[in-house]
């Protein structure tokens, strides 16, 4: 059963607590890429050229600051 809290729209299923992609600070590869319709390779690539200005690296992964990536999609002619 799934209890959901309509003010920051997390879920609770079998005892784990997920937050919708849309209320996340930082996000993996793979949500970045889903999030904004780009292949989880280029996601990598973009990660990996620009850590320090929207993306981080985490123990062993790339996270994706959302924020200042959609900043950055929105000064770019191109990806």
């Amino acid at each position: 059963m799934a209890d959901e809290q309509k003010n920051n729209h997390i879920t609770t299923e079998n005892g784990k607590t997920s937050v919708s992609v849309s209320e996340k600070y930082m996000l993996t590869i793979k949500e970045a890429a889903e999030y904004f319709s780009i292949g989880t390779k280029k996601m990598r690539r973009l990660a990996e050229d620009n850590l320090g200005r929207f993306a981080v690296y985490s123990g062993n992964r790339y996270l994706i600051i959302r924020t200042k990536f959609e900043k950055f999609v929105d000064e770019s002619s191109a990806i």
